[in-house]
């Protein structure tokens, strides 16, 4: 028997759910390639926003919408994210592969709390006090993770290109948010991939022509599973859930992410990373279920 309207409204919520966390999870696995994948951070980066960029275009294509962008405005915006994409990409994939996946993405799990500390600012107000107890809470959280001040070490600077990749990515969103946001998920990604892979190509290092076939098909799986897909997935469940819901369950990346890590790489956790990284997601969380709380009283 077709089910009726009542029971789709209802599944439409736990279809969301279940595309976030499967997306959320996709983006999270995307750390495992630093270390599976014999290149440096930059030849990894080109050819991933290549692959995803082509594999983007299809699916703008299969909605039937127009790939072109409406003004010449919006041109030099998509460069400018796609700018910040590759730059964020190439220290994201640095983070790891000078320190651990873990720490990697612990490190760049600032993002949220920069946000809520730089945001305000664009409105020309001051950041709250609790927001600013948030980011002390970070930055403890920070110190715990490096093993020695010096740049000497490798994890340290392994936290330090995390910690820019979040600025990066800070930057990026928030450039997207209140200039980019009337252009769906897969449509602003097919721009950002394809500016950034343009961008990087006179660096790249690597010829192409001679990597392994298992290398290709580990590309393909980075672009199009890792990549494409969870940006669709991802439009496809803010279409069903609450803003609150997709952002505190984009917080469990880096959960995600380190258990990856653990089953597929044998990376374990020592107890001040697991400490540090507790302080830094659980902070995350914090201030995302607060920002959406701030939304709401609003309106």
């Amino acid at each position: 028997m077709p089910r009726s309207a009542t029971d789709l409204h209802t599944a439409a919520p736990h279809q969301g759910l279940l595309q976030l966390h499967l997306a959320t999870l996709l983006f999270g696995g995307t750390a495992l390639f630093s270390r599976l994948l014999p290149l440096n951070a930059l030849d990894i980066t080109m050819i991933r926003a290549a692959i995803a960029a082509v594999a983007l275009a299809l699916l703008v294509k299969a909605s039937r919408k127009p790939i072109r962008l409406k003004s010449l405005r919006d041109y030099g915006i998509a460069i400018l994210l796609g700018v910040l994409v590759g730059l964020h990409w190439v220290t994201y994939f640095g983070a790891m592969q000078l320190s651990s996946v873990a720490i990697g993405m612990i490190a760049f799990f600032c993002y949220p709390v920069m946000t809520v500390l730089i945001e305000p600012l664009l409105h020309g107000d001051k950041p709250a006090i609790r927001d600013i107890v948030s980011g002390l809470v970070v930055l403890f959280g920070v110190y715990l993770l490096i093993p020695e001040a010096s740049l000497g070490n490798k994890v340290t600077l392994g936290i330090i290109l995390g910690i820019l990749s979040a600025m990066l990515f800070t930057a990026r969103n928030l450039l997207h948010k209140y200039r980019f946001s009337g252009y769906s998920g897969s449509h602003a990604m097919f721009y950002q991939t394809l500016v950034a892979a343009l961008m990087l190509l006179p660096f790249l290092e690597v010829n192409p022509a001679q990597l392994s076939a298992n290398i290709w098909w580990l590309f393909l799986l980075l672009g199009v599973v890792f990549t494409a897909m969870p940006h669709a997935l991802f439009t496809s469940a803010l279409g069903h859930l609450k803003a609150k819901t997709v952002g505190l369950v984009a917080c469990l990346q880096p959960f995600y992410g380190a258990l990856l890590a653990y089953l597929f790489l044998d990376e374990k956790l020592q107890l001040t990373t697991l400490i540090g990284g507790t302080l830094i997601v659980a902070t995350a969380l914090f201030e995302t279920a607060q920002s959406h709380r701030s939304k709401n009283a609003l309106k």
